[in-house]
């Protein structure tokens, strides 16, 4: 794992929340890398920009460079293989925390979530401790997406809701605001979940910790270009684990013992 890391930066911070990272996790992202960094920067220009490249083999990372070589508030985060979204956060987090940042931000390549929605879920930021940019909130929307694709999501959100008894309406929604105190708190750093799992397990941890989590209604579209990176198997792993997590906490509640997230063996 390699870095590059311009000087500069915005530490004046966004107002009442702090320093921000977004972190822009990429693989074989060549198309959608240089627009979705302009869109940020334009977006919210007091926020840093971390791209975690995995290595991809259609130039994604050689890309970054360019844009961080440019950019004083862009910077590269090179990974050696692709190892999967939630070690990209994960990764991204820990960069974050390293550096002094107040708060971090999860944001896809591809443009399926506006920057310029950004400013909404800072906004929001600065009385909350995780901020979950909702599709299926009053306000929310998709657009572009085959009628399979809503079932599914709407579908996962609500088996989730009432597997652990958790009030949000997106917890498998990628488009969040996290602020580092919630992240050291809830042990980031052992979540080996993927894709929606990963979503959801963080937002568990947080809700089980008592973090005040606010949903801000947006607009997700669907990807342009290049391919979506879901799969049955994601899909599978978040139905498994959801399951586990909604057995335990019931076991844990009718026994009297309490769980600390933290140090919780998750599958």
């Amino acid at each position: 794992m390699s870095e590059a890391v311009s000087a500069g930066g915005g530490p004046e911070g966004y107002p009442g929340v702090g320093r921000v990272l977004v972190v822009v996790p990429t693989y074989n992202e060549a198309e959608n890398v240089r627009l979705i960094t302009a869109r940020i920067r334009g977006a919210v220009p007091q926020v840093d920009v971390l791209i975690a490249d995995d290595n991809s083999p259609d130039g994604t990372g050689a890309v970054a460079d360019e844009l961080a070589a440019a950019d004083g508030q862009v910077h590269v985060l090179h990974r050696p293989g692709k190892q999967g979204l939630g070690a990209a956060y994960v990764a991204g987090f820990g960069w974050a925390r390293e550096r002094g940042y107040d708060a971090v931000v999860e944001m896809d390549a591809d443009g399926s979530h506006a920057p310029e929605q950004l400013p909404q879920l800072l906004d929001a930021a600065r009385d909350a401790d995780v901020v979950i940019g909702s599709r299926w909130v009053p306000g929310g929307e998709v657009v572009n997406w085959p009628r399979h694709r809503w079932v599914l999501s709407q579908g996962a959100n609500l088996y989730t809701r009432l597997a652990l008894g958790m009030p949000v309406r997106d917890a498998t929604g990628g488009y969040r605001v996290y602020r580092i105190a919630v992240l050291d708190k809830i042990d980031y750093a052992s979540v080996s979940s993927q894709g929606y799992s990963f979503q959801v397990e963080l937002t568990w941890r947080s809700h089980r910790e008592g973090f005040r989590i606010v949903e801000v209604p947006i607009t997700f579209a669907e990807r342009e270009q290049g391919a979506s990176k879901m799969s049955a198997s994601i899909v599978r792993e978040a139905l498994w684990r959801v399951t586990v997590w909604g057995v335990r906490a019931r076991r844990d509640g009718l026994t009297g013992r309490r769980r600390d997230t933290a140090s919780a063996r998750w599958p």
